[in-house]
């Protein structure tokens, strides 16, 4: 099995997605957006992972590289692929399949509780309740024919599903101690009137952890079911 990241910055990596492929013997690769690498061809990857950042889907004129990810992602969606994107890499399927990327009424960072919506067929199942890492400031409209799987009360927008090979998720399930203590040293200024501060976010019982990381072990099984 072959596992590819889209990283966008170097401090947001794969967090506990690392143990899953590991223990999965996949081979990885990454495109480090930031460096300008090119992107794999489509039949050679099994597993397309989006991950976060802190810049904004819309931000093509800083960022110019984001015109063509969302091209690729596009592609890759139609062409069949699986693809998974978290935080910004879900704001980025979004907008690849038309749906409107904005500011949030306001910005939700550290834990907060994710409400999983009961959807048809074979979508993923989410649990009704569950407390999940959160580091975002926008939100989007869900894209055409997508299914809404969970939300939370400052984002109604919170994971969404399109067919059996796509799934959307705004929050971190793979967030781990290091990849939160990576986010407050390079984006320590989002906390600024938040309502969780560096020290609240850094005394998280490791629990935690470990009952998020099992769910995103539970995307990734349900992500490659049919690939193995």
């Amino acid at each position: 099995m072959h596992v590819h990241f889209l990283q966008h910055v170097p401090f947001e990596g794969a967090g506990s997605i690392a143990a899953w492929v590991e223990r999965r013997r996949a081979r990885t690769t990454w495109t480090r957006m930031y460096e300008g690498e090119k992107f794999p061809a489509l039949d050679k990857v099994d597993l397309l992972i989006l991950l976060g950042g802190p810049m904004g889907v819309n931000d093509s004129e800083k960022f110019p590289w984001l015109t063509a990810e969302k091209e690729y992602i596009r592609d890759a969606i139609v062409w069949g692929g699986r693809v998974l994107g978290i935080c910004l890499g879900a704001q980025l399927i979004a907008s690849a399949l038309g749906a409107r990327v904005y500011r949030s009424r306001t910005k939700e960072i550290g834990w907060y509780l994710v409400e999983g919506i009961p959807a048809p067929g074979l979508s993923f199942p989410f649990p009704p309740s569950f407390p999940a890492f959160h580091w975002h400031g926008e939100t989007f409209d869900l894209p055409p024919g997508a299914l809404h799987l969970a939300r939370s009360a400052e984002c109604h927008q919170q994971a969404f599903q399109v067919g059996r090979n796509v799934l959307g998720l705004q929050f971190h399930l793979e967030a781990t101690p290091e990849s939160v203590q990576s986010l407050i040293d390079n984006c320590g200024d989002d906390l600024k009137g938040s309502a969780q501060s560096a020290n609240e976010l850094c005394e998280i019982e490791p629990s935690r952890y470990a009952f998020i990381n099992a769910i995103m072990d539970r995307v990734l099984d349900y992500m490659v079911a049919i690939v193995d």
